[in-house]
């Protein structure tokens, strides 16, 4: 694989220079547009902007399958089909498949003698994932819909059929390789995971228990907050709520949370926070874990949330963090919570959850002990991920260089 010198300008500005002798033809006069339904019986086809043209179920996929299949288009192994919605974001493929999909897309059945491997590398790419862009208008925040008469004039790259085979087996074989890295680095990040569960775990096991609520001060006992918030008031009282708590102990940010009037905050008096306090959410988005920074003394609950005031003769804080974090505690919950209709934790629950409870000085260290551990851990699992975006980008430009000639694979076996 070499870099190519003989490049002209292509006359197109988000193509840039193109090898000599690569020409372009409209995407008109390549394909013809066709609306084919009425075939309930076939599979269902997605358009996914890292895959293409799959069959919908298998992939994970948010969007319903509408009850009347009848609406949904056919398209064959060869067409082109475009999410005119999500074109802008690389939804756009050559379909491999026989099925049927929204009838939202655009679909047009071929009419040419190209390489459809090429023609799928190509009108994915970044290059064209960009032309795509400047073809569409913003309809509402996060989607633009592109322009169907500009859209047929698109300029297709195309290089001699021979090379155009080249660069797809080129493509095929290099992005294999980069997809079986990038899968080794995610079930990587997995092993990671799990390790990071059981070390919490393995700390935590072979100790007495004893339940929260017998941790807690008896002065300020353990009390969910305000139960209507009104709206926010300049100046007025932060609480902080389930979406306000981020990470494993982390104290929310006061200047993120949101207000509610001196009024009301005075009628929950009991539920006003100190700093060092814990607060865990319960409710349907239960789990989540915070520790108090002493800025946000005199800050309020939601009913979601619950305050838990430790005694620090009993019990560490960090400790505490770590316990309720634990795969013991997770364990505990869901038994707890087994066959309701609603997965919700509530007030009780979360007072009678068992804690281990070591001598103090015992806590400190395994508190010390699974900070670092769990530290070390995620930096791995962030460089990992960090790997994987960079080889994510690498592909990406690979492709983009490959199929606008910018690398010559003519000769790459």
């Amino acid at each position: 694989m070499t870099t190519r010198t003989d490049l002209v300008d292509s006359g197109v500005p988000w193509l840039g220079h193109v090898p000599t002798g690569w020409k372009t033809k409209p995407l008109w006069s390549m394909f013809e547009r066709i609306k084919d339904v009425d075939h309930p019986e076939e599979q269902m086809l997605s358009v996914f902007r890292e895959f293409g043209v799959v069959a919908k179920d298998s992939r994970d996929n948010h969007n319903k399958t509408a009850e009347n299949r009848s609406i949904y288009q056919l398209v064959h192994p060869g067409w082109l089909v475009a999410n005119r919605m999500k074109a802008w974001q690389g939804s756009v493929g050559i379909s491999v498949l026989r099925g049927i999909v929204s009838g939202h897309y655009i679909c047009f059945a071929p009419r040419h003698g190209e390489d459809t491997r090429y023609l799928n590398w190509l009108l994915r790419s970044t290059a064209y994932t960009n032309g795509y862009g400047l073809l569409s208008r913003g309809v509402r925040i996060g989607q633009a819909e592109i322009d169907n008469d500009q859209f047929r004039l698109m300029p297709i790259l195309l290089p001699p059929v021979q090379e155009q085979r080249a660069i797809a087996d080129y493509l095929d074989r290099e992005t294999a390789r980069i997809d079986t890295l990038i899968e080794e680095q995610r079930r990587l990040i997995e092993m990671l995971r799990d390790r990071r569960v059981a070390t919490v775990a393995e700390a935590l096991d072979g100790y007495e228990q004893t339940q929260v609520r017998r941790l807690v001060d008896h002065d300020r006992p353990m009390t969910y907050g305000i139960l209507q918030c009104g709206e926010p008031v300049d100046g007025g009282v932060v609480y902080i709520g389930p979406s306000d708590i981020l990470g494993e102990g982390v104290s929310p940010d006061r200047d993120a949370l949101r207000t509610t009037s001196p009024e009301i905050a005075s009628a929950y008096k009991r539920s006003a926070l100190k700093g060092g306090d814990v607060v865990v959410s319960i409710g349907p988005a239960y789990g989540k874990v915070a520790v108090v920074s002493g800025d946000l003394a005199g800050a309020n609950l939601t009913q979601d949330t619950v305050r838990v005031a430790l005694r620090p003769d009993l019990v560490d804080t960090r400790f505490i963090v770590w316990a309720l974090l634990s795969r013991q505690t997770a364990e505990y919950w869901d038994y707890q919570i087994m066959g309701a209709t609603f997965r919700r934790l509530n007030l009780g629950t979360l007072a009678r959850t068992p804690i281990p409870l070591p001598a103090i000085h015992e806590q400190r260290r395994i508190a010390a002990y699974l900070d670092e551990q769990t530290a070390k851990i995620d930096t791995l699992i962030a460089e990992t991920e960090q790997f994987i975006e960079l080889s994510r980008e690498r592909r990406s430009a690979l492709i983009t260089a490959a199929v606008t000639g910018q690398i010559d694979v003519r000769d790459v076996a």
